[in-house]
C-alpha cells in the first residue's frame, strides 16, 4: 500500500494523478483502464478540492493498494470534511433531452460505470471514498 497526503486543492489533482499513475506503471495497467482511472480521480479529487471544507482547505490523503485474484487496484480517497455520499445522489437521466436534464451528477455517473466498485463511508470523521479497478482484463 501507498499514500499520498496533500492539501486538498485543484492544483493538486496532476500530483495526485501523477502518485497513482507511477503504482499502476508498476503494475503494467492497460492504457484503456488508467485512462479510466485518471478520470475518476479528476472527479473524486477534484469534488474533494472544491466542496470538502469549502471555502477553507484542508488534507487529503489518496491510498493505492493492490489486490491479487483477481488482479485489481484499489484508490481510496479520505478526507476529514463535511460528510457528503456522492453515491447516495440519484443517477442522472441520461436519455433525457439536456434541456430536461438537471445539472451536475455526471461525474459520478461515469466513475460508477467505469469503475468495477466504488463505495463510501463516513467513519471516525472521515469520508472515505474507494475505488476498485479491475486490471485482469476483466470488469467493465
Amino acid at each position: 500500500m501507498k499514500e499520498l497526503s496533500v492539501a486538498a486543492t485543484i492544483e493538486n489533482i496532476a500530483p495526485v494523478t501523477r502518485f497513482v499513475n507511477g503504482e499502476l506503471e508498476l503494475l503494467r495497467c492497460p492504457e484503456r483502464a488508467r485512462r479510466q482511472i485518471d478520470v475518476a480521480i479528476d472527479e473524486l479529487f477534484g469534488n474533494i478540492a472544491r466542496y470538502a471544507y469549502h471555502p477553507d482547505v484542508g488534507p487529503a490523503t489518496v491510498r493505492v493498494e493492490v489486490t491479487e485474484e483477481p488482479l485489481a487496484v484499489v484508490i481510496t480517497f479520505i478526507d476529514c470534511g463535511m460528510p457528503y455520499d456522492p453515491l447516495s445522489r440519484a443517477e442522472p437521466d441520461v436519455h433525457a433531452p439536456l434541456e430536461e436534464r438537471q445539472a451536475g451528477g455526471l461525474g459520478i455517473f461515469l466513475v460508477r460505470q467505469t469503475m468495477d466498485d466504488v463505495t463510501y463511508e463516513y467513519k471516525n470523521g472521515r469520508n472515505i471514498l474507494k475505488i476498485k479497478k479491475h486490471l485482469d482484463g476483466g470488469g467493465v
